[in-house]
């Protein structure tokens, strides 16, 4: 094994030992205990590592939230934003599952806290808010860390990177978390994480013409649906395959039907296996976007944009729907959601190549965002040959977290390369499927490449 800070010792199972801890912190700020809420001891969610406690609670805002200690904890508290975001009411469960997902965590040593979330919907400075609690709940419950990590997946990337940046905001001398790791992350904020997904509603409705079919109400497409409507993800669903035959083998479509999904896709650049879920996600959260958050105003324009390839797609340019944004609407969604690039402590990103749901190009505007905020020097970025969004492999996320608490405690800066290196080290104890696939020669294209600008 590698020499130095990543050490890997048998202490009630293999776990990753970053210093083992054997007592707890210090007990942190009263004021935290005693506005605690009292959160009860449960059994613990699937995977984690044997002998963690585990407590589970609702904080004084609502919010479900789970917390575990291993019993060999490294001194180090992993803070976990979900991804998502779910709409309608937080269900208990969403915390629970985080947990079994990334049970990685407690199996590595590391503590962990996470949230479900007070509220649904693209809320994301009220997500980072619930983010803060939970961990102000593990302090009055464990301690103080030693270290702390936030750790945001997908839309809760978008999370963590708010999160943090309050946190600086709030206390620059000691912001409340030590490093960020952002993986697979929704990175362009509010509208450049979206602009997209407008580009598909606009482009399927000229294909095909059945969202909303003709004998329906029509509305705007940036609304997503009117408030009142009734349509079924199923019913969605089995609209997009009649249109493109998305849903059967290619030799069993039409040729119409075969048509339309190329051109399709070729305008929006968005995987085959992606297109359902990207637009259930341009319809249910378009619409939870402008009637709950933005009041009816518009965040999504496309007056400008053009669609597909100069000449073999003009006709289709021309009978898309165009919308202008409401400029404070954009205003507004920017404020919630977008990063300034100011996050002053480590922050490792890793993303997969080939995501269908977070491009790896959101990764782009997000170096931009940091250097803009004058914190491009706090960023790395590693990418993996990965074709999955929701998890990669445990030796990845390992080694990802290794190299960033190194860095964190004086060491020096990580680089891809060396990721890449020593991520053989950890297979033999985390992925003995072979988890490792970075690819340090990896630079992703900018985020125009894929989403036209406008």
């Amino acid at each position: 094994m590698q020499s130095g800070f990543f050490s890997f010792k048998r202490c009630a199972g293999l776990v990753l030992l970053l210093g083992c801890a054997g007592a707890f912190g210090a007990a942190g700020d009263a004021s935290l205990a005693e506005a605690a809420d009292q959160p009860e001891i449960a059994p613990c969610p699937a995977g984690q590592a044997p002998g963690t406690q585990c407590r589970r609670g609702r904080d004084s805002m609502g919010a479900h939230y789970w917390l575990a200690m291993p019993a060999q904890w490294n001194g180090t508290l992993v803070v976990h934003a979900h991804g998502g975001p779910e709409l309608g009411v937080p269900k208990a469960q969403r915390p629970a599952d985080d947990m079994t997902r990334w049970s990685i965590w407690t199996r590595a040593g590391f503590a962990y806290a996470g949230s479900g979330y007070r509220q649904g919907g693209v809320a994301v400075r009220s997500a980072a808010e619930d983010t803060e609690r939970v961990r102000q709940r593990f302090v009055a419950q464990f301690g103080a860390p030693k270290l702390t990590v936030l750790h945001g997946q997908s839309w809760g990337a978008g999370v963590a990177v708010k999160a943090a940046e309050m946190a600086r905001q709030a206390n620059p001398d000691k912001p409340a978390f030590d490093a960020v790791l952002l993986t697979n992350g929704v990175l362009g904020g509010g509208v450049h994480s979206y602009n997209f997904r407008m580009d598909l509603r606009v482009v399927y409705q000229a294909l095909c013409n059945n969202h909303p079919r003709p004998d329906e109400p029509s509305y705007p497409l940036w609304q997503g649906l009117p408030l009142d409507s009734k349509l079924t993800r199923k019913e969605l669903e089995e609209r997009v395959d009649a249109c493109t035959g998305v849903r059967k083998p290619a030799v069993e479509r039409s040729p119409e039907q075969q048509a339309k999904l190329d051109t399709l896709l070729r305008a929006v650049k968005i995987q085959e296996r992606s297109l359902v879920g990207h637009m259930n996600w341009a319809t249910w959260h378009f619409q939870d976007i402008a009637w709950h958050r933005m009041q009816g105003r518009n965040v999504f324009g496309n007056e400008n944009v053009q669609y597909g390839l100069k000449g073999q797609d003009d006709a289709l340019n021309g009978s898309v729907a165009r919308y202008r944004a409401d400029p404070l609407a954009v205003a507004a969604f920017a404020q919630d959601a977008d990063a300034e690039g100011r996050i002053a402590v480590p922050v490792l990103t890793m993303h997969a190549t080939k995501d269908p749901i977070a491009f790896v190009e959101l990764e782009s505007f997000f170096r931009e965002r940091m250097v803009a905020g004058g914190q491009g020097g706090n960023l790395v970025q590693v990418f993996t040959d990965d074709s999955e969004h929701s998890y990669l492999s445990d030796a990845q996320y390992v080694t990802a977290i290794a190299a960033l608490l190194e860095w964190t405690q004086g060491g020096a800066k990580p680089t891809a390369v060396a990721i890449a290196r020593r991520c053989p080290a950890v297979e033999p104890v985390f992925e003995p499927a072979k988890g490792c696939r970075f690819m340090p020669d990896f630079s992703p294209a900018a985020l125009t490449s894929r989403v036209p600008p406008r």
